[in-house]
């Protein structure tokens, strides 16, 4: 396993080496203090699993920063790490694609439940967005399919959390733009949610775990 930290804080650095340590004893750890560095370490190192990314970089927007990297690596989930975690900031993360939001302040184990649960194909949320007494692990896993969901639709819910917009949802599936707004518009019915943020916090509440879309034809 391999995961990429883009902190500019050496210390961070250091405290995050050792307790990701217990991940998985062959966790090989990538670091980069920018984006510059974060760009040249993912060329690098294209085979990464996930990417920790901390929104407040040296010149850099980091919200930026993860625009971008969604948009160059879509298959590579991002997890932010970040101090600043009010409710606007967390869900501006994941409007952009983020599969998850972890204050700086949450401790070791909620850390490593959170890369677990992501690793996993979850999408991990602080507790307060959900609403919820916990975000992590609920006793039962749900399948997107349990949502009462088609297949089709569970392929464009994939593609939304990560981010993509409608036209490029459409390229990826082979839809027609207009197939992929009424897709949407009976996951937002499913989920009883308004929006595709709403959605992210849903599914983590939920406890839904994603698969990859499958590459089918319509």
């Amino acid at each position: 396993m391999k995961i990429l930290i883009i902190d500019d804080h050496p210390l961070i650095q250091e405290a995050l080496k050792h307790v990701l340590a217990a991940l998985d004893p062959t966790l090989e750890l990538v670091q980069a203090q920018d984006a510059s560095d974060a760009h040249a370490a993912l060329s690098r190192e294209p085979d990464t699993d996930l990417i920790l990314l901390d929104l407040a970089l040296p010149g850099c927007d980091g919200f930026e920063l993860l625009a971008d990297l969604r948009r160059e690596w879509p298959g590579m989930p991002v997890l932010v790490l970040s101090a600043t975690h009010d409710s606007e900031t967390v869900e501006h993360a994941l409007d952009l694609g983020a599969m998850g939001f972890i204050p700086k302040t949450a401790n070791t184990r909620v850390l490593l439940d959170a890369l677990r649960l992501v690793l996993s194909g979850g999408v991990y949320v602080p507790a307060e967005s959900t609403q919820a007494n916990s975000a992590l692990r609920p006793r039962s896993v749900t399948r997107p399919e349990q949502l009462g969901l088609t297949l089709r639709q569970a392929d464009v819910l994939k593609l939304l959390v990560q981010g993509k917009p409608n036209k490029l949802i459409c390229r990826d599936l082979r839809l027609s733009e207009g197939t992929v707004k009424v897709h949407v518009s009976a996951i937002l019915r499913a989920l009883n949610v308004r929006n595709r943020t709403q959605v992210v916090i849903e599914l983590a509440r939920r406890g839904v775990r994603l698969d990859p879309p499958a590459a089918r034809v319509r």
